[in-house]
């Protein structure tokens, strides 16, 4: 039977080059920093007086430095947040570190995390809030070329950025009024001067996951229906929510997990008690980026500019954890089979090759397809990691994974089932109680026409 004609058109959508790099990113981290930081506050007023950002030790290196030892990929920095306040020296207000007695008024932070980012290997991007308490033309349509000016200022002089962030934050300002936001605008300008930075979360590129928990849902589906970046719903691309959507074109629009770890998003020295833990944040983790979303981990600088002792201690436990459960991929070197193939180039083995090399299995409509892994020897092993190759789309609908019993090399198979779900995306990682095994087999039970696998991993 012929794929249904919504079902095609959802096989048929991929993702952008920049989408792809940002997927690839997986983990990064958000630094709310700023004169909440001094004032300490969540949503400054606009009012806050300049001369009261004053670090004592600003060390934008240290807090890169961090972020990478946590395993981050990048670095999202709070360049304006609602109070207006800009932490470098924007041409379009006063209401700048420019203003401060900091570095007698020629500091920059945005500079300086910038350049740490380019030290250590970091992508670097910025949050600039649309909402802006402290400009006098906010509510007006003045105020639209004001932030416009603004985003050239950052997307010209920064280098590049792999991400602009947005919310959709509208509320009064000086005036009483709120803004009617030049959306479209605004992406024109970040297409135009920096064409490689995906648009988060208020913009057509990452959407957001719809809580502040640290979790996705349990099928994250990258392929949704236009106009999703505002919806909580639990099912956003599945068969039942593309037939109900039905008049609206569909889009690659993966998820972003934000989460702080505080209760807050400034640092508030009160807090130094509500750190998450390792355990909760490794969970976070699994549920995030193992689950067919990425992870932007928020942890706020003190008013010293520094990364807090706690905050730090938790994030470099946290790098070491990630780095002991994935440390060697056990399925490396070893033989993968399968029931099924498009061609010579991409039979089950891809999925054990490096680079772009994928399983693709042809064709498949109704029928299943299986890869059985084949290790050469028993290892202790307590999870699975699984690529689709999403540049070919997102065609997997539902999968099951199992073992072997048998650990003979030569002995009948006695598959026993360690995990059946949906989505596999960039990746789902299939978390299960330790085995001793020698094989595993992942079959595909429904796709959207055929099924890919990039990577199968072992650990």
């Amino acid at each position: 039977m012929p794929l249904s004609p919504r079902i095609a058109e959802a096989a048929a959508v991929v993702p952008s080059p920049r989408q792809l790099a940002w997927q690839e990113l997986e983990f990064y981290g958000f630094a709310h920093y700023g004169i909440n930081t001094y004032t300490n506050s969540e949503w400054g007023d606009g009012t806050e007086n300049p001369a009261l950002f004053l670090p004592e030790k600003l060390d934008c290196r240290q807090w890169v430095k961090v972020f990478k030892s946590a395993g981050m990929r990048g670095l999202i920095l709070t360049a304006k947040h609602h109070d207006g306040f800009c932490l470098w020296p924007s041409a379009q207000t006063t209401h700048s570190v420019a203003s401060s007695p900091w570095k007698d008024g020629k500091g920059d932070v945005v500079r300086e995390a910038a350049d740490a980012c380019a030290e250590f290997g970091l992508k670097f991007g910025v949050y600039l809030s649309p909402w802006d308490r402290n400009a006098a033309s906010y509510g007006t349509p003045a105020y639209n070329e004001f932030y416009k000016a603004q985003l050239r200022e950052l997307c010209t002089n920064y280098g590049e950025l792999f991400c602009v962030w947005f919310d959709g934050a509208c509320g009064e300002g000086k005036n009483g009024k709120k803004q009617v936001y030049d959306w479209q605008g605004y992406y024109d300008i970040i297409r135009a001067l920096q064409p490689n930075a995906v648009i988060s979360i208020k913009g057509p590129d990452v959407r957001w996951v719809g809580n502040e928990a640290g979790v996705c849902r349990s099928s994250e589906w990258s392929v949704v229906p236009e106009g999703m970046e505002d919806r909580v719903y639990w099912d956003l691309g599945s068969r039942k929510a593309l037939k109900k959507d039905k008049k609206k074109p569909l889009v690659w629009y993966p998820a972003e997990v934000d989460v702080s770890i505080r209760k807050g998003w400034f640092y508030h020295e009160k807090e130094d008690v509500t750190v998450k833990t390792l355990a909760k944040l490794r969970e976070i983790y699994y549920k995030s980026v193992g689950a067919n979303a990425s992870l932007l981990l928020n942890v706020p600088p003190t008013p010293e500019g520094l990364i807090s002792k706690s905050d730090l201690d938790t994030l470099l436990s946290l790098g070491a954890q990630l780095r002991i459960d994935f440390k060697e991929n056990l399925a490396e070197g070893s033989v993968m089979t399968d029931t099924c193939h498009l061609d010579s180039a991409h039979v089950g083995q891809m999925a054990l090759e490096s680079g772009d090399s994928y399983w693709h299995s042809g064709p498949l409509e109704h029928k299943k397809a299986e890869l059985v892994l084949d290790l050469g020897d028993d290892y202790d092993i307590d999870k699975v990691v699984l690529k689709e190759h999403i540049a070919t789309g997102q065609q997997i609908e539902k999968f099951s994974l199992w073992y072997d019993e048998n650990t003979e090399a030569e002995g009948k198979a006695v598959w026993k089932l360690i995990e059946r779900s949906t989505v596999i995306g960039h990746k789902r990682v299939c978390r299960f109680t330790e085995r001793r095994l020698r094989r595993l087999r992942l079959v595909i039970e429904e796709t959207r026409g055929f099924a890919t696998i990039q990577s199968f991993e072992a650990y």
